[in-house]
């Protein structure tokens, strides 16, 4: 594309090195005002309205936090159950053996062994890569955490949930997509999926405050000021539309 093909928006990003933006993303834009907050029910209706890809978009929330997470005793990390579900069912492996690693098949994981399994990962196997979580029993960690340098973002991990006795449970929650994991990035934002463009609005709203409450009760003691800063949701194609931060805490507390 031409310097004179180019939008005056599309020439201003470029120069500031942003990436550019479709026209579609663009127009989109044209109907989102970054200084008018909505509450959460007006801000989801607006989602779905702009949500115009060929495929059933993503909804997500962005929360901006209160938060330094490179202090550890400031890190917001945790899962929550979302009644109406993310909408996408993931692939999960589990590092289990005897009883448990019979209950996490019969749950529906896609993958289940024991020091078989960890062998196979030590030696080159990449097909791990293809799973979305990775879960193990308490008793597995001695030995899975020698892949710590291979697994790296991937490791089982407890505050993640996905260090469990009851493999089963966690298994299950993850293939009926109703778990959502959450956890703050270096720049204080929470991302995570609420749900389907095609979700009815009351079902976005029951699952935008379920997971703004598990924000709340996940508060780090050692935050100071004001924790939400910040919230936003969208679709995979759209923009992100502002919400009202006092109406969502009212609503997450009840």
């Amino acid at each position: 594309m031409t310097e004179g093909k180019l939008t005056t928006q599309a020439r201003r990003e470029r120069k500031r090195g942003r990436p550019r933006h479709s026209q579609r993303y663009l127009q989109i834009q044209r109907n989102v005002s970054a200084e008018n907050v909505l509450t959460p029910s007006d801000a989801l209706a607006k989602v779905k309205e702009l949500a115009s890809a060929k495929f059933d978009e993503t909804v997500e929330i962005a929360v901006n936090l209160g938060v330094d997470p490179r202090h550890g005793d400031q890190m917001v990390r945790g899962t929550t159950n979302l009644p109406y579900g993310t909408g996408k069912s993931r692939r999960v492996a589990v590092f289990a053996k005897g009883d448990r690693a019979e209950e996490a098949r019969a749950a529906g994981a896609d993958e289940v062994g024991s020091e078989d399994l960890v062998e196979r990962i030590q030696k080159g196997w990449t097909g791990w890569t293809s799973f979305d979580l990775l879960v193990a029993t308490p008793d597995m960690m001695g030995m899975v955490g020698r892949l710590g340098s291979i697994l790296k973002q991937k490791m089982p991990n407890p505050k993640a949930g996905t260090v469990s006795m009851n493999v089963s449970q966690v298994v299950s929650d993850i293939k009926k997509a109703t778990r959502a994991e959450y956890r703050v990035d270096k720049a204080g934002i929470v991302h995570a999926p609420i749900g389907k463009a095609s979700y009815p609005v009351e079902h976005l709203i029951a699952n935008f405050d379920t997971l703004v409450s598990a924000l709340l009760k996940a508060k780090p003691a050692a935050a100071k000021g004001r924790y939400l800063k910040k919230i936003t949701v969208s679709s995979t194609m759209g923009v992100g539309v502002p919400i009202d931060i006092q109406v969502a805490q009212k609503l997450a507390e009840h």
